[in-house]
């Protein structure tokens, strides 16, 4: 795990909640000159701890509707077959997440649909010919109350 010093704790919260802040804007704001942001932002990056830059964008705006949440169960747990699943997981680009969980079950998967048809149709045709998917629980949202929430920067 990398210390960060107070400049590079409040450099990462503010770049979470506005990706688009200006080198400049953002040098002022935690009181450094623009160079010495521009080599810490660098070296965040180069350090992985920035993994890169991007929009947030409206789901219902793109006409997908239903959010969904899936449990699976594979039929086997080794190593042959985790891989073979998490292989067509990254194939997958209904998958936005995919974790591998302890309890009963053995990963989650967090999708995406215009409508139930849709998801149906991925379920059936999809998910369900992935290597060693034996069961599958969906939980449909019904409400999202919180989906864009930062990171804590405390370290």
């Amino acid at each position: 795990m990398i210390k960060f010093d107070n400049v590079a704790k409040q450099i990462l919260r503010i770049i979470q909640l506005d990706g688009r802040v200006t080198n400049a804007e953002l040098a002022e704001r935690v009181g450094i000159a623009p160079a010495s942001m521009s080599d810490r932002l660098r070296k965040l990056q180069r350090d992985g701890v920035i993994k890169g830059f991007g929009a947030r964008l409206n789901p219902q705006k793109l006409g997908l509707k239903i959010l969904v949440f899936v449990e699976v169960r594979l039929d086997k747990t080794t190593p042959q077959v985790f891989e073979k699943f998490a292989r067509a997981v990254r194939n997958s680009p209904e998958v936005i997440e995919c974790h591998m969980v302890a309890g009963g079950l053995d990963y989650l998967i967090k999708s995406r649909f215009a409508d139930m048809d849709a998801y149906r149709s991925f379920l059936g045709d999809v998910l369900l010919t992935w290597p060693g998917v034996e069961e599958t629980r969906t939980y449909v949202v019904m409400e999202e109350i919180k989906n864009d929430g930062p990171l804590q920067v405390n370290v």
